[in-house]
């Protein structure tokens, strides 16, 4: 009994010194407040050593007030890996319970509040500051308490603390206020987000379309780009995992991800393994190590509390993505090639703005201005970055197509070249073998027939006057047959082949047909007669028209004066054959038709106009166009 009183005793003594040690006197009366909040000036700090922390070892520990440390600006860098605890004392001084909301400062990882009860009790209250770094605090009417908050950082520079409590109808006001602070830096992120998504899609359908890599890794690169600047537009300012996950990790995974697209883009879009070997050696072995440098970063983020080499590792991958830059820029300004050109500028504009942006963390501007920002000029160079390059696709796009174009219309004109010079070989063949025909009829059947005609005169002589029909019959057949072999001979070969011939052989004829026969036949031709080729069956088809013709006029019209005029137009040739006659019936065309419609169907065969009419005598027109 006597050591259970000095147990009990014991613990009297310790909750009553616990209780003292946490007592306040500067507590915050919550119930004074109205429409804004107040920053927690009497605030105590503490912050965790190698080892953890429990509530109950937080009686013993050495508390600092917190206007000893320079934290209005930044935290201590030391501050960064550890666990902070802060210690203040609030009332409620009304008869009703009042709310108030705690929040430590800007980039905080997550927030863990602590109730102290007189008798050495601890209530946590329930975590609500998950999302954006707020939590809520309830009082009860005349209710007073000590409370220790124990919240990290996130693992980056440039974190503020700054303890506030925020009235419960001002929390919209202060997180507009917080997180937009210059209106038009997240309009501008947006904005700059809209273009790449805009990126993104020109380049995946392109990618979809023509199944090119270069627009893959560029997509990729545009969206790991977007990431970057949406998340960082959107998570500005902000607490919680989800912002404390993106800026301690996520960013420069993105960054690095998206270096390794970058790289790939490039080998691609120069074809750097045929036109570069060198190049794309180095290039090769810095993906591997961008993917090496992120497994490590992952590594040192999640496994080990080394905040300092976690930053080496993010500062040695931008030294690395700069000198990727610089090797652009020189490699274009000595190969003088467009397409690296575009890289070049490209790259030279991203240097360009992140000198500037760097200058103004190194030299920070608190003005309210968009250019202030020294993300903008960042996340604006990439833009610009990306824009160059979507230019060097699109050209290099346009001179492959027009490349494959000109392949084409090659293949196409060696194609026709290829079908015109077989066309002309089969002219050809075609051409001999008539000159071979004949050749062949005018030396073996027009020699035999020439000899029929011979023998049937000399028959005729040695008869003497008397007359036998069969023998003049044969030697008038022979004389046609004669003529009729000759004109296809004429016909077929292609020496023959010409305007002027086909004249001269019309003019012939019709002047040897009309010899002895009472009718006076005249021949009228044009003196600039175009000198033109006329193919075989054309000559052949006008001279059996001509033909048929004359012999009409020679058995039918009683004409005594034929006149056969050859003229030209402008695109045509012209056959006039024009007898002083006693014309032509038309009513009596059936019985004597066939001949005229012969001549119409050989007129049509060769595209050439054919009519017939009474004109003071029958005019027979031929034309033809050249």
């Amino acid at each position: 009994m006597i050591k259970s009183a000095i147990i009990v005793f014991f613990l009297f003594l310790r909750s009553g010194a616990f209780a003292q040690s946490f007592t306040d006197s500067n507590a915050i009366d919550i119930s004074t407040f109205s429409t804004s909040f107040r920053i927690i000036n009497h605030t105590e700090v503490f912050t965790e050593g190698n080892s953890k922390t429990k509530p109950g070892d937080l009686i013993n520990v050495s508390w600092q007030p917190l206007s000893r440390f320079t934290t209005k600006k930044y935290i201590p860098n030391d501050w960064i890996t550890k666990a902070i605890f802060l210690k203040f004392t609030l009332q409620n001084g009304s008869d009703t319970a009042r709310k108030v909301y705690f929040i430590a400062g800007t980039y905080i990882r997550s927030i863990n509040i602590f109730k102290t009860l007189p008798n050495l009790q601890f209530i946590q209250l329930k975590d609500e500051s998950r999302q954006d770094g707020y939590q809520s605090i309830v009082l009860k009417g005349k209710e007073k308490h000590v409370f220790i908050v124990k919240f990290n950082f996130t693992k980056r520079y440039f974190n503020m603390l700054e303890p506030l409590l925020i009235f419960d109808g001002y929390l919209t006001k202060h997180r507009q206020l917080s997180y937009y602070r210059n209106d038009a830096q997240p309009a501008a992120g947006y904005l700059l987000s809209g273009i790449l998504l805009m990126m993104i899609f020109f380049t995946a359908a392109n990618f979809v379309q023509s199944n090119k890599k270069e627009f893959l890794y560029n997509c990729c690169y545009s969206i790991c780009m977007f990431g970057l600047i949406f998340l960082n537009t959107f998570l500005e300012r902000r607490n919680g995992i989800l912002s404390s996950l993106f800026h301690g990790y996520l960013d420069f995974v993105l960054l690095a991800t998206g270096t390794v697209f970058y790289i790939a883009f490039t080998r691609k879009f120069l074809d750097t393994k045929t036109n570069h070997p060198l190049l794309n050696k180095i290039f090769v072995n810095e993906e591997k190590l961008v993917i090496v440098i992120v497994a490590c970063f992952t590594f040192v983020v999640f496994f080990t509390n080394n905040f300092h080499l976690q930053n080496s590792i993010e500062n040695g991958m931008k030294i690395i993505a700069l000198f990727i830059g610089i090797i652009y820029i020189v490699i274009a300004l000595a190969q003088k090639n467009k397409l690296m050109n575009y890289l070049g500028i490209g790259n030279a504009i991203l240097i360009f703005f992140s000198i500037i942006s760097f200058w103004m963390i190194i030299f920070p501007n608190r003005s309210a201005s968009i250019f202030s920002s020294a993300m903008l000029y960042y996340e604006l160079g990439i833009v610009c970055e990306l824009i160059f390059f979507l230019l060097g696709l699109t050209y290099k796009n346009r001179v492959e197509l027009i490349t494959k174009i000109k392949e084409q219309e090659a293949l196409k004109l060696e194609a026709e070249k290829q079908s015109f010079e077989t066309q002309i070989a089969v002219l050809n063949a075609q051409q001999e073998e008539r000159n071979r025909i004949s050749a062949d009829m005018h030396d073996d059947l027009g020699a035999g027939v020439t000899a029929i005609r011979l023998y049937s005169e000399l028959a005729k002589k040695r008869i003497g006057k008397e007359v036998i029909p069969e023998l003049e019959k044969i030697s008038s057949s022979a004389n046609e047959l004669l003529n009729n072999m000759n004109a296809i001979i004429w016909t077929m070969s292609s020496s023959n082949d010409s305007l002027d011939n086909m004249v001269a052989y019309i003019r012939g004829y019709a002047l040897e047909y009309f010899e002895n026969t009472g009718i006076n036949c005249r021949i009228k031709i044009e003196e600039d007669l175009p000198n033109i080729a006329v193919a075989g069956e054309v000559r052949r088809n006008i001279y059996l028209v001509v033909k048929e013709a004359l012999n009409n006029i020679l058995k039918h019209s009683k004409a005594t004066e034929v006149i056969i005029s050859l003229k030209k137009s402008e695109d045509q040739f012209s056959v006039y054959i024009q007898d002083n006659g006693v014309g032509i019936d038309f009513d009596n065309l059936r019985r004597f038709g066939n001949g005229l419609i012969n001549m119409k169907k050989r007129m049509e065969k060769s595209q050439i106009t054919f009519s017939i009419e009474s004109n003071n005598g029958t005019l027979v027109s031929l034309h033809r166009k050249f």
